[in-house]
């Protein structure tokens, strides 16, 4: 990749970022003492202010993949990756948040297991680390590292690991929240001023108007109604987010998860409003460069010494923030909800840190087979969403399930959409997949539950919102 002209200031800024918040993390090295709660939860008492900075920032770790998006397709990208979201999550805030606090459970596998059996549970937990690998995180801060200092894509990569997982591996998510603090500033800075020097050096609408394609300014972006309608459904991802979960249940109360998600949608609106901008001046700007570049490379020509090291350190804070999250959920899953349900007796924190080491594994080969953070997002969210979503919303309903129909209506959803993908990838290629009926597999995945659905429910029960911990 070709490097980024950058003055000397602007990489001094970089890598003082890199060393500071890698020695902030460490603040918490080993302080959990072999305590799970303290390892994975943060002690259970997460205060509103480090909730709300630790949702906004981990949820919006895709950064250049929403400046990809909007290079392609304009304004489509905040109807697409904001408007449904924030519906989602306003629901998800209302009537599951306080619940997933009270019940005192650790993962989202934790409530399969409890309420379906084993085999739902164990494939639940399967699915659920599969979707939340850190490959676009991965991917996405190995391009930029590697853009900035002029490195090679897998030194890059090395370096982004090192930076950004070693802190969480030793401190676990006191260390991911204690950073997030940080990096929730530089986001909105770096993004604050870049759209400040846009608008007052190249103009407003007018100049976007006559910039874009006209498509670019329609909220369709010129794409077809079942392309958007997926990627609503995909925005269901917020009800099977493990992040939404791990923070709920590491609340200090109640109150402060629903206030919290809450809070985090207005932040998510704002963030979502300077990213767009930004994203719609690069396409105006640069128009033939690789669109996963573009904000790098809105960077590189917008902005003047120093403060463009500002806005390319409020790009790193914005995937890092989420890439040390996504990865300590990762490895949480492998090693509580896979490992540790395979040997009870083994160590849940030196379970997950292993699981530290599978999840870089896992996220080389898929960036190998799929380097493309969009299509990363799509894949993951189209092959296991549909899987998993029923299972969990049922999950708050107060009936009683046949475990056996619940585990073959996931594994059947499952099978019928990555039958479809593959068959969509036979008849075009593995970047540009064409589905049969050119009906999305997501479709697919939901519609087959229609199967199961009636043999589902069998009596209604009395349901509180206590579990019984796990683990005691």
């Amino acid at each position: 990749m070709t490097p980024l002209r950058l003055a000397p200031v602007d990489l001094l800024i970089v890598a003082i970022y890199l060393v500071g918040i890698f020695l902030i993390g460490l603040k918490y090295s080993g302080n959990y003492r072999g305590n799970i709660d303290e390892y994975l939860l943060a002690g259970r008492r997460l205060s509103l202010p480090a909730f709300v900075a630790t949702m906004v920032s981990t949820w919006y770790g895709g950064i250049l993949g929403v400046g990809e998006f909007t290079y392609r397709y304009g304004l489509l990208n905040w109807v697409t990756q904001g408007l449904p979201y924030y519906f989602f999550a306003i629901l998800f805030g209302i009537f599951l948040a306080p619940r997933i606090q009270r019940s005192g459970l650790y993962t989202i596998p934790d409530q399969l297991y409890q309420r379906y059996g084993k085999p739902a549970g164990f494939l639940g937990s399967v699915f659920v680390f599969l979707l939340t690998n850190p490959a676009p995180h991965l991917l996405m801060s190995a391009l930029l590292i590697s853009a900035i200092f002029g490195i090679s894509f897998w030194s890059a990569f090395l370096v982004g690991v090192t930076f950004s997982l070693f802190y969480v591996f030793v401190g676990g998510m006191k260390s991911d929240v204690l950073t997030d603090f940080f990096q929730f500033g530089l986001m909105f800075l770096g993004f604050g001023v870049m759209v400040v020097k846009l608008v007052t050096s190249y103009g407003g609408i007018s100049f976007l108007q006559a910039n874009l394609p006209q498509n670019h300014l329609r909220f369709s972006g010129g794409e077809n109604w079942q392309y958007i309608l997926v990627w609503f459904f995909i925005a269901f991802w917020t009800f099977v987010d493990p992040g939404f979960y791990q923070r709920c249940y590491g609340a200090r109360s109640p109150q402060v998860a629903r206030r919290g998600v809450l809070i985090s949608v207005i932040f998510w609106l704002l963030f979502d409003m300077l990213t767009t901008t930004c994203g719609l001046y690069a396409r105006a700007l640069i128009p033939d460069i690789n669109p996963l570049m573009a904000f790098p490379k809105l960077g590189e020509i917008a902005m003047g010494d120093f403060w463009r090291g500002i806005f390319f350190v409020g790009l790193l804070a914005t995937i890092t923030s989420t890439l040390d999250s996504v990865s300590l959920l990762s490895a949480m899953t492998f090693g509580r909800d896979l490992f540790w349900r395979l040997k009870p007796n083994s160590n849940i924190n030196r379970n997950t840190q292993i699981g530290f080491f599978v999840i870089v594994a896992l996220s080389i080969l898929i960036i190998l087979f799929l380097p493309s953070v969009v299509k990363i997002w799509y894949t993951c969210g189209t092959l296991f969403i549909p899987a998993l979503l029923i299972p969990i919303i049922c999950n708050f309903t107060t009936y009683k399930y046949k475990s056996s129909v619940m585990f073959t209506g996931m594994l059947g959803s499952f099978c019928a959409t990555l039958i479809w993908f593959i068959i969509g990838m036979i008849n075009g290629t593995v970047m540009e997949p064409v589905y049969l009926l050119n009906i999305q597999p997501f479709f697919v995945g939901i519609l087959s539950w229609l199967l199961f659905l009636p043999f589902l429910p069998y009596r209604v029960t009395v349901k509180t919102d206590r579990h019984k911990n796990s683990i005691n």
